[in-house]
């Protein structure tokens, strides 16, 4: 078994969420397609797949606003693999053929998946045994946030969609006879979800097993804030900035800038750091110790605010009437790695980077990241995103989920009025800085993300594959049409991972005996 690569060796591989993996049931899941693109990795000598969070999605289907800062996805379950282990009957799994391409169709799957769901839970439930037993063991390890979770959830399916902030007094304030009472009536609510939680484990362990075994590691993705409609949040109010009618007096954002002189307002929680660092940061150490479970390496999303963070009025429309406030800094850490050991964490050092931010991550001994997107505005003595400026101990991205694609970056240069700013200048610089390949700029800049000396290159999986704007995963301050991208069937060939693979030799970013068979990719 080789295992997962560590962050200090060079190393390369792709960023690609699996909710845009193919497969029949309108968005990808950890079922066949995800051992498929393992291969594909190992094939490539590609050492990395990083994920966006896993958490069960919320509202607009953004990882980024989840339900849950521990559970899985259930919509992320592979239904195939149900099967496979006799909790699903073969016809079961039939879909509308053109669910296999397109888009994510995240509403009509999750009313697909729902049915079939609770259709395995259905013959668990009969089944009992030693399935059940281990079902038992799960729960001890993971109860601490297992049973709000599941409660949670049991909730939300007696009271709608809506916001737990509009739930019945006693149950926004978690009285313990109203709680009691709920636990007794949504029994098997409550064990339907669990079973979820279960089986997310049970699939996600087996596809990290499979991974190690062919070299792969697998990086995740930990924002720094939480969704207000999470059950974290109600599960512990006193962590977080909120009133006992769960209104939130001040949110979260980030300040004006060149591009938007409103700034941001997330409208997230706000952590009570004292009380946090008087529990000795129990609830983040019991966050980052399950993330560590499922993940070899974690990128920490808006590691600034680690320092310090834009803090809103809850009234406030805009960002603009915040303040800066100071985060916990390296006291977090030192805590963190007390109770949990060395820590693998990338810190996602973009936005406004302060000598403070620079300090605290050279401190911690975390690599920072480095876009080539970036790389070609400014002073070309100072741009740190310059490849001739990049550290060894960082990551070199092509671009984000938040970027366009290369191909989509490229092509907004010739479109600057209705691009967020002039990009012409950066796409002259670019063009004379990188040498270019067959096959187009996507493929020069992949040479030169491979060629840096950063130990860890990773690209989007769509600037692999040269794909445009249409293409893009995130369009950041809109609120609809994100995070539905996914590859055609059979987009990853033999072809294109020889090519990267060769690319990954020559840099010295191979994985060895990386020739592994790519089954039906």
């Amino acid at each position: 078994m080789m295992g997962a690569p560590r962050l200090d060796e060079r190393t390369a591989g792709l960023l690609l969420h699996p909710t845009s993996l193919p497969g029949p049931h309108g968005t990808g899941d950890l079922g066949r397609e995800a051992y498929r693109f393992a291969d594909f990795l190992a094939a490539a000598g590609l050492r990395w797949w990083q994920m966006l969070p896993v958490h069960p999605p919320g509202a607009a289907n953004s990882p980024y606003d989840a339900q849950s800062a521990f559970a899985g996805s259930p919509w992320l379950i592979g239904l195939d693999l149900l099967a496979e282990a006799g909790w699903l009957d073969a016809e079961a799994l039939a879909a509308p053929p053109e669910w296999r391409k397109g888009p994510a169709r995240f509403a009509a799957s999750r009313r697909f998946r729902e049915v079939r769901l609770r259709r395995a839970f259905a013959r668990f439930e009969r089944a009992g045994g030693p399935l059940r037993r281990e079902v038992e063991r799960f729960h001890d390890r993971h109860g601490s946030w297992l049973d709000d979770y599941v409660t949670f959830q049991a909730l939300k399916r007696v009271h709608g969609t809506g916001p737990w902030m509009r739930w019945p007094r006693e149950l926004r304030r978690r009285e313990p006879a109203a709680l009691g009472e709920v636990r007794r009536e949504l029994a098997a609510e409550i064990r339907y979800h669990t079973f979820l939680q279960f089986v997310f484990d049970r699939q996600w362990r087996a596809l990290q097993r499979y991974c190690h075994e062919r070299g792969i590691g697998l990086m995740g993705d930990v924002p720094l804030f939480v969704s207000h409609d999470c059950a974290d949040v109600w599960a512990h109010p006193e962590l977080f900035h909120m009133d006992r009618q769960g209104r939130l007096p001040v949110v979260a954002g980030v300040p004006p800038d060149a591009f938007n002189d409103q700034g941001q307002r997330w409208g997230n929680p706000l952590f009570r750091w004292d009380v946090h660092a008087a529990t000795g940061f129990a609830w983040w150490s019991e966050r980052l110790r399950l993330a560590l479970e499922r993940f070899d390496a974690i990128r920490l999303d808006h590691f600034i605010g680690f320092t310090r963070y834009w803090e809103v009025p809850g009234s406030a429309k805009t960002a603009r009437a915040g303040r800066f406030r100071p985060g916990p800094g390296a006291a977090l850490f030192e805590q963190l790695r007390e109770r949990l050991g060395p820590l693998p964490l990338i810190a996602e050092d973009l936005g406004i980077v302060t000598p403070e931010v620079t300090a605290l991550r050279e401190r911690l001994g975390f690599p920072g990241m480095v876009v080539l997107q970036f790389a070609f505005g400014g002073d070309p003595r100072e741009n740190p995103y310059l490849p001739h400026h990049h550290q060894r101990h960082s990551v070199v991205y092509t671009g984000t989920h938040d970027n366009d694609t290369l191909v989509g970056w490229f092509r907004e240069s010739s479109r600057a009025a209705r691009s967020p700013a002039d990009r012409r200048p950066e796409i002259r610089a670019a063009r004379r800085y990188v040498v270019p390949e067959r096959g187009g700029m996507h493929w020069a800049f992949i040479r030169l993300a491979w060629s840096s000396v950063a130990n860890l290159a990773i690209i989007p999986a769509q600037d692999l594959l040269g794909l445009g704007s249409e293409a893009r995963m995130n369009r950041p301050g809109l609120a609809r049409g994100n995070w539905s991208w996914r590859l055609a069937p059979r987009a990853l060939t033999r072809a294109l991972a020889t090519r990267v693979g060769r690319l990954s030799v020559i840099y010295g970013r191979a994985a060895p005996c990386s020739r592994a068979d790519m089954g039906t990719s």
